[in-house]
């Protein structure tokens, strides 16, 4: 018996019929790069080597480094081809483990939009070309042919994975794969700007803050209010070099949800106007943080409704 037969076998094992495996030799042979994932459908952690980037990363990260570790280490960027990696001793433990097989968009040269429920489906039906579909629990994958930069968040119940991401397989879909459109590049603003040496990559004048004079009729006391604004910007104000716009769409999200029980008016705009502020200021174009925070108030609505 060769090495890699041995390896593959010690995979196979304490899986019930090695099918994860199976699966991702085959999307492998296909060109598409696949990982295994841990309970909670997520990518298996770090070593003790690479733990806290220690290792400096994976060459095909974000920051490129030399990592060269055999093990199933920084989540999508491990995802591979290679057969001998993906039956490999070291990747065993995580085969035994997994519970799901994913995959690296990007690296197959696709892009997915990643519909989360009913109302997103919809909006895609209604706005984007028709091209191959896989449903999901609660939603569908819109595949594309072609690789942009993935973005979560970018509508309600949409994110777009390719670049620098990991999607789940969940099988080969239906419909004729058509190329990547401007709808879905334009979903998708750059945010990781660098803000301007003594200053920042876009200002907007001083706002409306958030008071109890513009909430008359808010159920919360001004102390809860204002604690819960204060730490949503502090999580905004931390996203220095990239994901602040997706930031200040959860931020949003989270805070509106707070009031959706009150009978109003608990001064929503101010609170807007503040998250916005926070986003433009760590180099957020202000288009995109209006968009990103106008978004994630329309989801807590919809989610209350």
């Amino acid at each position: 018996m060769t090495p890699d037969c041995k390896a593959r076998r010690a995979a196979d094992g304490n899986h019930p019929d090695g099918s994860l495996l199976r699966t991702a030799l085959a999307l492998a042979a296909a060109g598409v790069p696949p990982l295994p994932l841990r309970q909670g459908k997520k990518p298996f952690g770090n070593c003790p080597d690479c733990k806290d980037s220690r290792c400096g990363d994976r060459p095909n990260m974000k920051a490129e480094g030399p990592c060269r570790c055999p093990a199933p280490c920084h989540g999508w960027a491990a995802a591979t081809t290679n057969p001998r990696v993906l039956t490999s001793p070291a990747w065993a433990a995580a085969w035994r483990r997994a519970v799901a097989v994913a995959y690296h968009p990007g690296g197959a040269g696709v892009t997915v939009v990643d519909l989360d429920d009913a109302a997103a489906v919809a909006w895609a039906r209604a706005t984007l070309p028709a091209t191959r579909i896989v449903p999901t629990t609660r939603g569908e994958h819109w595949i594309y042919r072609g690789t942009m930069r993935s973005a979560n968040a970018v509508r309600p119940g949409v994110d777009v994975k390719s670049l620098m991401q990991y999607v789940r397989w969940l099988g080969f879909g239906t419909g004729r794969m058509t190329d990547l459109p401007s709808a879905v590049r334009d979903l998708v603003v750059k945010e990781e700007t660098t803000p301007a040496r003594g200053g920042v990559a876009s200002s907007i004048p001083t706002r409306a803050t958030w008071d109890r004079t513009v909430a008359t009729g808010c159920r919360h006391t001004e102390r809860y209010v204002r604690t819960g604004l204060e730490r949503g910007l502090a999580l905004v104000h931390a996203r220095t070099e990239s994901g602040a716009g997706s930031q200040a769409f959860g931020v949003a999200r989270f805070l509106a949800a707070q009031h959706t029980a009150c009978p109003g008016p608990c001064g929503l705009d101010a609170i807007e106007e503040e998250i916005v502020t926070a986003a433009v200021l760590v180099g957020v174009p202000e288009a995109y943080a209006r968009r990103a925070v106008a978004n994630g108030l329309e989801a807590a609505v919809e989610r209350a409704a």
